[in-house]
């Protein structure tokens, strides 16, 4: 089974080939056109993976040293995101399949991030507690198996790498901010200010960073009304880096308790933070459970995720003995293959 993956949710267009043997090739385009304007411009994100899909595609299959006649089904991110970048790889990947009379099978980009350790990892142990955190996404699953997991917790308002992006753009540190405040905060003091941590001690297993993003916001009005000198910078990054990564470790480390499961898995964009990577670490040596990242190029959007999930569906069903729905057909955005429960 060979399956072609293709990603365009947001700002990357990417594209991968997974095998039985595994993952081939993983090509990424990041647009960097965004970054003058402090967020993504919908419009430009949907005319760059016009301009690059067909190229990243075909570099993929190259890479793979494969080509379409090879490929079994092509998988593609149909939800969340951006309407007219999911649109642009959509239309792609049933062209794609159409023309060469092959399934096309819906993935959902959450569920990309959610199993993107099993990339790597394939002890990992289940049921398991994830977590999904990025810019537009922080969530709790318990997750039974490779097509059945439950919603445990999700975030109030803001997600926790939209608050990273937001404090960066009042530190006047660019976008995308994630990475800038890691990299000053690794030579900051965590200690140096106190920051709320929204919802921390609730007993449900839910998420709030507004409160953080207004807290940062009065602090420096209050403490540097005429912006903030650079050698106070990494003290600020890091103890912002503390409240977000304490509170997700927190509520993880519940999850897990009040599940009973020993295996925890953390994913998306914010798992490449390194004062979440350490701090979870630390705790998982502490609670004696085991933790889990994807390398860091797998925490970023990429299709190598997506088509791990295409090619899993693909052997589920040549499993169950169910028949592919072919071409433009297949892509339904209700995800019917996998069993999902959410709480009421």
């Amino acid at each position: 089974m060979t399956v072609l993956g293709i990603e365009s949710s947001c700002d990357e267009t990417s594209a991968a080939v997974y095998t039985d043997q595994g993952l081939l090739s993983n090509i990424v385009s990041s647009q960097t056109v965004h970054s003058k304007f402090g967020g993504i411009i919908p419009e430009m994100a949907s005319r760059a993976h016009v301009e690059h899909i067909s190229r990243v595609v075909r570099t993929a299959l190259e890479e793979a040293n494969c080509k379409m006649s090879n490929v079994d089904a092509v998988a593609v991110t149909t939800h969340p995101g951006l309407h007219g970048s999911l649109i642009v790889g959509s239309n792609f990947a049933k062209g794609l399949a159409l023309s060469h009379n092959i399934p096309a099978i819906p993935v959902n980009h959450i569920e990309g991030h959610l199993y993107s350790p099993f990339l790597e990892f394939d002890d990992i142990t289940l049921p398991m507690i994830a977590l999904v955190v990025s810019g537009g996404h922080t969530s709790l699953f318990h997750v039974e198996s490779t097509d059945a997991y439950e919603v445990v917790g999700n975030t109030r308002d803001d997600a926790a790498g939209e608050a990273f992006d937001k404090v960066a753009k009042m530190l006047g540190l660019g976008y995308p901010g994630g990475i800038v405040i890691d990299t000053l905060g690794q030579k900051g003091n965590p200690q140096a200010f106190s920051f709320p941590r929204g919802m921390i001690r609730d007993r449900n297993l839910d998420f709030s960073f507004s409160g953080l993003k207004t807290a940062v916001r009065v602090f420096l009005a209050e403490h540097y009304p005429q912006g903030v000198p650079e050698q106070d910078l990494p003290d600020i990054c890091a103890s912002v880096m503390e409240a977000i990564a304490e509170v997700l470790v927190v509520k993880t480390m519940k999850a897990a308790k009040k599940r009973g499961v020993r295996t925890i898995a953390v994913s998306g964009g914010v798992s490449a933070n390194s004062r979440v990577r350490s701090f979870f670490h630390e705790a998982a040596e502490r609670k004696n459970v085991r933790v889990v990242f994807p390398s860091l190029e797998y925490c970023t959007d990429n299709a190598a995720m997506i088509a791990w999930i295409g090619h899993t569906k693909a052997q589920q069903s040549l499993e169950k003995d169910l028949s592919f729905v072919t071409g433009a057909a297949a892509l339904r955005s209700d995800g019917k293959k996998a069993k999902r429960k959410t709480r009421g």
